[in-house]
């Protein structure tokens, strides 16, 4: 396995991700959203598996301050690789398989 969480240092969900990886013992790579934000490799790679929608979090100020939800789908787009603070965290990838949010269920199959 190889485990990537891509998430943030004040999300609650992300720090309930890393534990639950601890707890198991099973090895993985923490990436800060926030400071280095996502290739755009690994964000074609996410979004194929899980859609745009869910990677964004609409709940954020920056999601009202940047007026996300009246600008095209491209702009969108480009924003929230230029605005990586967007991105509902945390993000874990194995290999192919991603998910968003925490989801111990899916993640214990990956085992």
């Amino acid at each position: 396995m190889n485990i990537q969480i891509f998430g943030s240092s004040k999300s609650f969900d992300t720090k309930k991700a890393q534990r639950w990886f601890k707890e198991r013992r099973i090895p993985f790579q923490y990436i800060d959203v926030p400071s280095k934000g996502l290739s755009p490799r690994e964000y074609q790679s996410v979004k194929q598996k899980v859609g745009f929608e869910a990677l964004v979090d609409t709940s954020s100020r920056a999601y009202e301050s940047l007026y996300m939800a009246y600008i095209t789908p491209q702009a969108q787009e480009e924003t929230l690789l230029e605005h990586p603070e967007l991105f509902r965290t945390p993000i874990v990838r194995n290999g192919r398989e991603a998910t968003v949010g925490y989801c111990p269920d899916v993640w214990s199959k990956w085992e």
